[in-house]
């Protein structure tokens, strides 16, 4: 398939973040940005995004009493 160029203004710490992002899965940039282009037409993202959501709903106690028992004081429990 022929690639074309764009160009795209952001902000740095955006263009920072695409860089590292794409460093870390391997990627180069333009294919970083193709690939999410292509998850956010196809819906991928946006059903990750919903999973993510009902996943954190349906266990927000559990999410609740972990981070109560870290701001416990010392050798103080959560009931």
């Amino acid at each position: 398939m022929a690639k074309t160029q764009l160009g795209a203004r952001v902000d740095q710490d955006v263009a920072d973040l695409a860089k590292q992002r794409a460093a870390d899965l391997g990627l180069s940039v333009g294919d970083y940005l193709a690939r999410l282009v292509q998850d956010d037409a196809s819906g991928l993202r946006a059903r990750g995004v919903d999973a993510a959501a009902r996943f954190l709903a349906e266990h927000q106690v559990v999410f609740d009493e972990a981070e109560d028992a870290q701001q416990a004081p010392a050798g103080v429990r959560a009931a």
